[in-house]
């Protein structure tokens, strides 16, 4: 079995290319009729498009799925959600986000907590509002961190190789690799934060360490075959990848902070995506250069 993968791999690599790319197209499908349906290429949380934070303190025993339910129930219309704060392991309070921004809103929430919740006063709890024109102008500015990032790492690999293909393949691993991390967590359901778009930061840097790697050990060495040098790579790359996705792992396991969740759930998705990219596409691609230099 492991010899027959190893011959699809060395000799079918055209073939295996379908697979990124076709994973590519999908994720381009997904985020535009994403944008088509939402008028959003992805989905926000309150901090990138606008809303409300009702902080209560955890005094109360607040079951934050059963209230998330229940007020989804009263405002069914409405985009709701319940998470809860910790310090230290503890859970001290009970955050609900939603998309209420005007006070009279906001006033039927809290109103609606109280109504499940009693004994709850005004002196139990906090509310921290986020204006649609701030929290647009935030993420425009936080994209275009991200595409400025994006452009600067492109340079940096161009200057690094100094030939066109092998920058091109690296960049295009660490695009797609972005594109298709962002299609699967919108499938996720969850929303994006600032928090997120930190992670999507993060794993730009993730996915260019793998395919700068294959692309030295393929361009600047010449002992050994064109597979020997992959599959030394391979091996480097595979023990990068799979000790920091033990580490996420062990994190989203531990931590409790929705924060910390959701950018150790981009980075774990982001990495087994980037196992594609590197070691398929980008080994497909530089194995296609290699063979028309050589003729």
């Amino acid at each position: 079995m492991k010899n027959k993968i190893k011959n699809i791999y060395e000799n079918k690599y055209k073939i295996l290319l379908i697979i990124p790319f076709l994973l590519l197209v999908l994720a381009l499908v997904q985020i535009g009729l994403q944008a088509t349906m939402t008028d959003s290429f992805v989905n926000k949380g309150i901090t990138l498009k606008g809303g409300s934070t009702v902080t209560i303190e955890n005094e109360f025993n607040i079951d934050s799925e059963n209230l998330e339910l229940f007020l989804q129930g009263k405002f069914d219309k409405a985009d709701i959600a319940v998470r809860t704060i910790t310090s230290a392991g503890q859970v001290v309070a009970v955050a609900i986000d939603s998309d209420a921004q005007e006070t009279a809103e906001i006033d039927n929430v809290v109103n609606a907590v109280k109504e499940k919740y009693p004994s709850i006063t005004k002196a139990d709890y906090s509310i921290e509002v986020m204006g649609a024109a701030l929290g647009k102008s935030f993420f425009k500015q936080t994209f275009i961190a991200l595409i400025i990032a994006f452009i600067l790492m492109g340079f940096v690999v161009l200057v690094y190789f100094r030939t066109f293909v092998p920058s091109l393949a690296v960049i295009l691993a660490a695009l797609s690799d972005i594109v298709v991390t962002l299609a699967i967590f919108n499938l996720t359901g969850m929303k994006l934060s600032t928090a997120g778009i930190a992670a999507f930061l993060m794993l730009i840097g993730y996915s260019v360490d793998t395919d700068i790697l294959l692309s030295s050990r393929l361009l600047k060495r010449k002992e050994g075959s064109v597979m020997d040098r992959v599959y030394g790579a391979m091996k480097t790359g595979f023990t990068m990848s799979t000790t920091t996705l033990v580490a996420i792992t062990v994190a989203l396991i531990f931590v409790q902070s929705e924060v910390v969740k959701q950018i150790m759930i981009i980075l774990f998705i982001g990495l087994l995506v980037d196992l594609v990219m590197t070691w398929i596409q980008n080994v497909g691609i530089l194995r296609l250069y290699l063979e028309r230099k050589k003729k």
